[in-house]
């Protein structure tokens, strides 16, 4: 493999080849100074650590030959490290359970394997050891360390000093990247977010802003319909800038944010809501549609550089 790829390649390999080394892990066949390999401390550690652990759980769980497991299964059987006998969730399957004695091994190779992280952090000031936590949470997450990473926190909140500014910022690169929009699109966002700030009314007004982990991802509004002066109690309520970051797509984002827009409408005592959008724009159309939103009318325009069809959406409440 020539060219950048390879030279990418060969760079995960020499890190890997440094990373073994420096944890231990090529110590002549055994782990943390034991009599164990570090494939025998991990099935320990995972013993140890489950609740019921089934042999077909581990051999899973930890990639393993069936019949590679079964001869290491044995061999700690016969030290004492093990008892197994049929699981209780399925006679058919074998259930695996420490000893005292694999008990306290296990104790003692967690242990030292906290006494060797330890002493590798210790090499580091403070700001070091957070450069390298921090990489080291984004090598799993990138890799897709799933089973180890906690589900997101979705949180929506209030705007704070800021998002209304990232909100025409991301609405403007996000439509230029995808559907090819041009400036004209982040002059019209501009504006309904100045007009949104001009004419904020907490009893009729409402913007969320969508976190996962703390990190922005998405955002929407529920304004009064029209302009001009504020009617004694409007009827008709718009949502408008929905947007979900790539990366949070597929997550439940667009729809928590939906679903807040459309509550607030309701309590506000709104009438119906209503929106306008562009046919290109297909996933948010599945997220309309789940709410009950209703297509009532298109029409074909030019706007932002582009030929588009747009479409109003109502949804009665």
């Amino acid at each position: 493999m020539a060219g950048p790829e390879g030279r990418q390649v060969q760079q995960i390999r020499s890190f890997n080849r440094f990373y073994t080394n420096l944890i231990g892990a090529l110590d002549y066949g055994r782990h943390l100074y034991t009599p164990y390999t570090l494939t025998e401390a991990r099935v320990l550690y995972e013993i140890s650590h489950g609740h019921r652990v089934d042999a077909a759980d581990l051999r899973t769980s930890l990639s393993l030959d069936a019949g590679y497991l079964s001869r290491l299964l044995t061999r700690f059987e016969e030290s004492g490290l093990i008892t197994r006998g049929p699981s209780e969730r399925d006679g058919r399957r074998q259930r695996i359970a420490l000893t005292e004695h694999g008990h306290a091994t296990a104790h003692l190779l967690e242990e030292r394997s906290r006494d060797s992280a330890g002493t590798l952090l210790s090499r580091l000031s403070g700001p070091d050891r957070s450069r390298l936590l921090d990489s080291m949470a984004t090598i799993r997450e990138l890799l897709g360390d799933a089973a180890e990473r906690p589900a997101p926190v979705l949180q929506l909140r209030d705007p704070e000093p800021g998002d209304l500014g990232w909100m025409v910022q991301r609405n403007a690169v996000l439509y230029a990247q995808e559907y090819g929009f041009d400036l004209a699109y982040e002059a019209l966002v501009a504006r309904i977010v100045a007009e949104y700030a001009e004419r904020y009314d907490p009893l009729w007004d409402r913007t969320w802003i969508a976190e996962l982990d703390g990190d922005r991802v998405g955002a929407v509004m529920c304004v009064r319909d029209g302009t001009g002066a504020l009617p004694h109690k409007p009827r008709t309520a718009r949502l408008r800038l929905l947007l979900v970051e790539p990366e949070a797509r597929g997550r439940g984002v667009g729809q928590a944010l939906v679903s807040a827009c459309v509550g607030f409408a309701r309590e506000a005592g709104y009438r119906e809501l209503v929106l306008w959008t562009n046919s290109v724009l297909s996933a948010a159309r599945v997220l309309y549609e789940r709410a009950g939103f209703e297509l009532t009318a298109e029409k074909p325009h030019r706007s932002f550089g582009r030929e588009l069809v747009g479409q109003d959406w109502r949804l009665p409440l």
